[in-house]
């Protein structure tokens, strides 16, 4: 098992701190933070074969194809190095997410747990459209749909992990270092 990539997928509706928390764990505890969004965006603005296509699903709001996103993840693993792991952000955000990570990915990582970041929804739609980081779909129609496809989509996948026992839940309407505190916690309980 020791030479699988360690992996914590981190899982919350738009908003909810995902880079914040991902980006305070990458520093604290060496792991590699992984944007399934950043990675996609990155592929859209290279105009890669599958930049049109990535295009059309973010400006819709719809989940990219799951051969792509896994390739994605991949290579940014390879590339990556000797690190201590790596926080899969907005990853698997579906069923097809799941099947085609556990088809592709499952004999090279060891999932350690899902870090569920829950917020309430007045509260996340506020937070994106005051982040003013020039997102496409940092917008009030885009962020509907975005939480319609999290709250149907993504949500299942959460509780899929919360059956098998790898489902650690912070609240996240709080303060980002109280946020960080109790996520620091579950890493150094996990061993990280």
């Amino acid at each position: 098992m020791s030479n699988l990539y360690k992996v914590v997928f981190v899982l919350g509706p738009p908003g909810s701190g995902k880079g914040t928390q991902c980006a305070l764990i990458q520093k604290n505890f060496g792991l590699v933070h992984l944007s399934a969004g950043d990675l996609l965006r990155e592929e859209q603005e290279s105009k890669s074969q599958y930049g049109q296509l990535i295009a059309e699903h973010i400006r819709n709001g719809t989940i990219v194809p799951v051969a792509i996103t896994c390739a994605l993840l991949e290579n940014a693993m390879k590339a990556s190095g000797d690190c201590a792991g790596f926080l899969i952000d907005g990853f698997p955000r579906n069923q097809d997410n799941l099947d085609g990570w556990q088809k592709n990915m499952a004999d090279k990582v060891d999932v350690k747990f899902t870090l569920y970041l829950s917020c309430k929804v007045d509260v996340c739609v506020s937070r994106c459209l005051n982040r003013k980081q020039g997102r496409a779909d940092d917008n009030e129609e885009s962020l509907r749909k975005r939480i319609h496809t999290y709250n149907t989509q993504t949500y299942p996948i959460i509780e899929y992990y919360e059956k098998l026992g790898l489902v650690r839940e912070v609240a996240t309407c709080r303060d980002t270092d109280e946020v960080y505190t109790d996520i620091e916690k579950i890493f150094k309980e996990a061993g990280f």
